[in-house]
């Protein structure tokens, strides 16, 4: 019987060990896609206490209390912080094959020193002792950056934003880990959603463009753009139901954009349309500028009404969507392939059972000279656990190029969720080590694994998104 997550925690045979340790251990992380806030960033928040950091605002653990019978004042509640905190604990010592499970206690190792379990018998213990070392000098936000080895942070911002707090951490010559900001336009895209006109005034004023049609959304969108590349952004991300392919005349997209502007209700067939015409013109741009362009899909959102009436969105009231037509993909793709105009491009569906779909339709798109110029994102959200990677790396090495797969991301809300690169690169070296393991990949070529993992745990990012970092 193994010792609890030790050194060679998730590694099962030999080969896997010497890659884990040899190549991936210390490589350095580039969280090309986030949600922490570059304000915390700027001011380097402190933390009074670790519900503030684990429960602040993770719906992960607070579906995992829900899940317990746990009231709901000890996860978006007033209750008090140590009680929050022993109430997913006593959840979390029973949350036996749970990925956060793992990843709880590799963030109580790495960043509290705290090698025992955590549950209802030690929470005092372990809120007592993190607190204290949140005290601590280096375990401000910045603090947390720097220890978990990151070289630079994409945060996740709209067209709206004065994206004033990158200009404040850029200034500040003391901190050398680059932040810059990812272009995330779906609330301009969104045209069904009731705010829709207030966010189109808000554009309006932020951009100096009079937004009256389509085409001067597309000029105040495409000035926006630019004062973000001016920021250093080459990273965009749009979150859709599914990417739909449903093309229509300029002047119907006119009329339909001017017919909600006005307060008009617009049909399921309209909306879809006008997604597609938007979704097609941030394509082009993001080609033209050799941004890469990231598709989140498959989430069937705020299913909860009165939850999501006293909460808002992002609270743990998300499914996934097993509808999906895959045709629509392949055909937005060709659209944009046909103008020239299809960039880098990273799809993740929320419904494990697109990979094979998608790795096959991504495929067809791939030219030279950009290696897997269109490729599978790192398992997802649901799928962020042991099984759902490992199902991702194979089917991406079935049907496509691992080797230049960019690899995981952080995209949490939490500064101390750098484990999960950890965690992945276990996974990763498991998968490839058991194929030597196995005799399906040669002992002799060692060299040539390490080099592929370092590449996915690192160097792959830097090159695929043309970040000014050495590679590793």
């Amino acid at each position: 019987m193994k010792d609890f997550m030790d050194k060679d925690f998730l590694l099962k045979n030999e080969p896997a060990k010497k890659l884990y340790h040899d190549y991936a251990e210390t490589m350095p992380i580039l969280d090309y896609h986030c949600h922490i806030s570059p304000q915390e960033i700027a001011e380097d928040r402190r933390f009074d206490t670790i519900t503030q950091v684990w429960l602040g605002g993770d719906h992960y653990k607070w579906r995992l209390m829900r899940a317990f019978g746990m009231e709901e004042k000890y996860m978006t509640g007033d209750a008090p912080d140590e009680e929050k905190f022993l109430a997913f604990a006593k959840c979390l010592g029973k949350a036996v094959g749970n990925p956060l499970y793992h990843w709880a206690h590799l963030e109580l190792k790495k960043y509290f020193g705290y090698d025992g379990v955590l549950n209802e018998k030690t929470a005092g213990e372990v809120y007592a002792l993190c607190n204290k070392k949140l005290a601590e000098a280096d375990h401000s936000v910045r603090g947390l950056i720097k220890m978990s080895g990151v070289t630079l942070i994409c945060t996740t911002d709209d067209p709206v934003d004065s994206l004033e707090w990158h200009d404040k951490i850029a200034a500040d010559k003391s901190f050398d880990v680059q932040v810059v900001p990812a272009w995330r336009p779906d609330k301009a895209k969104n045209i069904s959603k009731p705010d829709f006109a207030d966010y189109i005034k808000k554009l309006s004023d932020v951009s100096g463009v009079a937004i009256d049609s389509f085409a001067s959304l597309k000029e105040a969108l495409t000035k926006r753009l630019d004062f973000f590349a001016s920021k250093g952004c080459v990273v965009t991300d749009h979150a859709l139901e599914y990417v739909m392919y449903h093309p229509a005349s300029d002047a119907e997209i006119e009329t339909i954009f001017k017919k909600r502007l006005a307060g008009g209700e617009i049909t399921k067939e309209e909306d879809l349309k006008y997604q597609t015409a938007f979704m097609l013109y941030e394509g082009g741009e993001i080609a033209r500028r050799g941004w890469v362009m990231q598709l989140h899909f498959g989430c069937k959102r705020d299913n909860n009404t009165p939850m999501f009436d006293r909460l808002g969105p992002d609270t743990g009231y998300d499914a996934i969507d097993a509808y999906y037509p895959m045709g629509e993909l392949a055909d937005f793709l060709n659209a944009l392939h046909m103008k020239g105009s299809l960039p880098k491009t990273i799809l993740y569906s929320l419904n494990p059972n697109d990979l094979p779909i998608i790795n096959t339709i991504l495929n067809c798109f791939n030219e030279a000279p950009a290696v897997a110029k269109l490729q599978q994102g790192s398992a997802w959200w649901f799928n962020d656990t042991k099984s759902g990677m490992e199902q991702q790396l194979l089917a991406v090495a079935e049907s496509g190029n691992l080797s230049g797969f960019v690899g995981m991301l952080t995209d949490s809300r939490s500064f101390t969720s750098y484990t999960r690169h950890e965690y992945f690169r276990r996974i990763l070296c498991n998968y490839l080590g058991t194929l030597v393991e196995n005799g399906e990949y040669p002992a002799s070529d060692m060299d040539t694994l390490g080099e592929i993992v370092k590449d996915i745990s690192y160097n792959n990012a830097v090159r695929y998104f043309g970040f000014k970092l050495d590679t590793k």
